[in-house]
This record gives structure tokens, sequence and C-alpha cells, in this order.
């Protein structure tokens, strides 16, 4: 039996694009993958406490016994996070675009993880398995447009999940999701309309050939 692992950061429970396209993807694969077991992990509604990263980070220099209550909890946290991950074959993260920036929820729990011995520097401990990330952005930042460049987010994100942990990425975007309720984007309305459409579409591709890897690899 496979194990898919999803991540959702939106802080928006409808509405959102992120978590819909990316349902699109685990559609697709489960209607392909009978059996197939998803473990969820939502920070974007229930997100991790900001005070979990010093705690668990701090509770290594410390031994065991002389841990405090909330290092305790907090490594017992970090654990329960990696252990999310290693155990999965494959892996689904949507995470919204937000201030120019990554997510202050998603940085959060790659933070805890990161305290996790299994996921210490100079280790890569997801090396190879398939993994997709859904991003949504309210406006356009590719080449030419006014804002381009002002993209700090996915570039950080490669390098946690693809240089630092291994996993094989495919990047599932959409662009200008702001366009229906921001009047001096009225005009990018379609263009908008037709970005969700293939970001859906390609999701939905994504899911039934994630499938099939997983169905061969069984």
């Amino acid at each position: 039996m496979s194990t898919v692992f999803r991540l959702d950061s939106s802080i928006r429970k409808e509405g959102s694009v992120t978590r819909a396209v990316a349902s699109s993807l685990e559609s697709a694969l489960t209607a392909e993958l009978e059996g197939a077991t998803v473990v969820r992990r939502e920070i974007g509604l229930t997100p991790l406490p900001s005070t979990v990263w010093a705690q668990s980070a701090f509770a290594g220099y410390v031994a065991e016994e002389q841990r405090t209550a909330e290092q305790k909890d907090a490594v017992a946290l970090a654990t329960t996070l990696a252990d999310e991950l290693v155990s999965a074959d494959a892996y689904i993260f949507a995470v919204p675009f937000y201030n120019y920036g990554v997510s202050q929820h998603f940085k959060t729990w790659v933070d805890v993880a990161l305290t996790d011995s299994r996921f210490a520097p100079g280790l890569v401990p997801l090396p190879g398995r398939p993994a997709y990330l859904v991003v949504a952005r309210g406006g356009a930042y590719g080449p030419g447009t006014p804002r381009e460049g002002w993209d700090h987010a996915t570039d950080w994100l490669r390098r946690v999940l693809v240089d630092m942990w291994g996993l094989e990425l495919e990047i599932i975007e959409s662009e200008l999701t702001l366009a229906e309720v921001t009047p001096a984007m009225e005009a990018l309305r379609e263009l908008a309309a037709d970005n969700l459409r293939n970001a859906h579409s390609a999701a939905q591709e994504h899911g039934k050939h994630l499938a099939g890897r997983l169905i061969s690899a069984i």
C-alpha cells in the first residue's frame, strides 16, 4: 500500500487555490491507485506554535533528563513531523505565495522538522521520492512583468525540498489569482482563468502519472 503525504498551508479554508489544485491532483491519484493512504498535515488553519522551533532546537543541547516539559513536547512534535515525511512514498505540498515570500506557517514547519536528527544538515533524508509543489500567486512575477524578481519563495522552496531533502520535485503554478477580486486587474481575468484551468489540468495529469509510478513500485 502506498502512502502520500499532503500538507496544506493556506490560511483560507474556502476559496483557496492551492487547496483546490492539490485536491485535483489527489483525486486523480486516488482514482487510479486503489488503497492509497493520504496522510494530512494542516498548518494553515491550525499552525504550529511559533515557540516550538526554538524549544526543539535548544533541546538538542540539553541532556534528555534535564529538558523542560516544553522542550520534551517540542522534540516529540518534531519527531512526529519527521515520521510523517520519512514514512511517505510521495508528497503534495500546497503552499501559497504570501507577501512576496514563503508562508510563515510552512517555514515554521520546515524549521521544526529540521531539528529532527534524520533531517540534520548534510543528510539527504528523502532521496528521489516524487513530490509536487502547488503554488498560487495573486499577481504575475515572471520575466518582463513589473514585479519580476519579487518571488522570494519558490527558489527557497526548491532549496529545501530538492537540494536539502532530495525530493524529485514538480511545480504546479497558478498566477493572477487575485484578478477576480481586484478591479485594477480586470483586464487579466480571462488570462487568470486560463491559468487556473491549466493548473488543474496539470495537477490531474501529475496525479495519474504518480499513480502509475507508485503502482509499478509495488
